[in-house]
């Protein structure tokens, strides 16, 4: 290790690498060379010795475990990644909503965030699959809160399968604030289990306009199903460390992009 206690050689950075990918499952190739002290170029170059020894995935403008483009990560493996991000994400998507309007917010814990910094709002009406969601909600003053109904999918602590998805149907809400697990500029959102995928088309369908919250370690990222077109995202709300070819892209495509500053960014 250097001075600075970076890894010095290359076998040191790729185990490195191999850690953090471990722990958060995908990783951007800008936190990984921002953590390690080493330059983009350098990563990827890391990166593909990785993949060819079959121990990474490399996504674009990241990288991933193996196969784990159907891996659903569970709340308590998501709840602490990138917290502060999720906190500017969710404050910046409350200013898109007016008191009286209906709305539609799907499962996530940046949904959840973005939940919580609507009880101050005023009245809104919320129609949710999401317990998370509803929770935070709770006891709000002028908050109405419509639960569908389904089968509960624990991962996530969602409802899902063909009740939530009728439930939904034939309603109109102004905006759907959808989060997935990715969203890239080639597919758009995208969730790694059909059912979920389900109630999410059937939440942006009834919706005049579908507002994507993603923090940067989901920009760029695919994964299993497709959920909303790059075209149909009318608002994305990300955050600085996002990818500036996929935010590019994104907006290209019709999306009014939100580029937030994290707190902790600021105090640096």
């Amino acid at each position: 290790m250097t001075e600075e206690g970076r890894p010095a050689f290359a076998a040191e950075r790729r185990e490195r690498i191999l850690d953090l990918v471990r722990a958060r499952v995908t990783v951007s190739l800008r936190d990984l060379a921002k953590e390690l002290g080493a330059s983009e170029v350098t990563i990827r170059r890391d990166v593909r010795a990785l993949e060819a020894d079959g121990l990474v995935d490399r996504r674009r403008g990241g990288v991933a475990l193996p196969g784990r483009i159907g891996h659903e990560q569970s709340y308590s493996g998501r709840g602490d990644q990138c917290a502060a991000e999720k906190a500017a994400i969710a404050s910046r998507a409350a200013r898109l909503v007016r008191p009286g309007e209906a709305i539609a917010i799907g499962p996530g814990t940046t949904t959840e965030a973005f939940a919580r910094a609507l009880r101050s709002c005023g009245e809104l009406t919320v129609v949710t699959n999401s317990l998370g969601v509803a929770d935070a909600l709770t006891g709000a003053p002028g908050v109405e809160v419509l639960v569908t109904g389904g089968t509960l999918h624990g991962t996530i602590r969602a409802l899902v399968g063909p009740a939530a998805e009728s439930g939904v149907a034939g309603l109109r809400v102004t905006r759907a604030f959808l989060s997935g697990n990715g969203v890239s500029a080639d597919r758009g959102l995208s969730t790694p289990n059909p059912a979920v995928a389900g109630v999410d088309r059937a939440l942006s369908a009834c919706a005049e306009e579908t507002v994507v919250l993603a923090d940067h370690t989901k920009i760029g990222t695919d994964t299993m199903v497709p959920t909303v077109a790059p075209e149909e995202i009318a608002h994305l709300v990300t955050d600085s460390g996002a990818d500036p070819e996929q935010v590019v892209t994104l907006e290209e495509s019709g999306a009014l992009v939100h580029v937030v500053v994290a707190d902790r960014e600021r105090r640096e």
